[in-house]
């Protein structure tokens, strides 16, 4: 196996090369296509790397990884699996790119939300809509003998 290469990006100005010894590929059989072979073959690839780990991340890349892709991980481990292709030469090249991308992708710093104030037609349509929400659920209180409500 070779090491990964990820392309540069913002987070990784210079890119990122990571180490092959970091990397681990299962094969499995696939449920996906392959006709006949579909039960001969391993052509389904896991590629996993631990984040927590790895010697090719800095500490602050690790930690915004780890932060952007935390719903992905299994405690820090990143797995990757690819069933698209018959063969498994095609789904290992395609789960190391979608694996390239994903770290790449976890790298770039967020981006701020910029603050926004509602337009005042925007405003004034809400407290309408509330008005006459409000309107509707007062007709139907049961009006109580002697009280002048309505």
């Amino acid at each position: 196996m070779e090491s990964l290469r990820i392309e540069p990006g913002p987070g990784a100005p210079e890119g990122l090369v990571i180490p092959a010894a970091d990397l681990t590929e299962k094969f499995a059989k696939s449920s996906g296509p392959g006709g006949q072979g579909v039960n001969t073959t391993d052509s389904k690839v896991q590629l996993s790397m631990d984040l927590g780990s790895t010697s090719a991340l800095s500490a602050n890349q690790r930690e915004r990884v780890i932060q952007a892709l935390g719903h992905r991980l299994d405690g820090t481990v990143l797995t990757i699996s690819s069933t698209e292709h018959r063969s498994q030469i095609r789904n290992r090249k395609e789960a190391r790119a979608r694996m390239a991308t994903i770290i790449r992708d976890a790298l770039a710093p967020p981006v701020p939300r910029r603050k926004t104030r509602p337009t005042r037609a925007s405003v004034r349509r809400r407290l309408d809509a509330k008005r006459r929400r409000s309107e509707l659920k007062s007709l139907r209180k049961r009006l109580r003998p002697g009280r002048n409500d309505a």
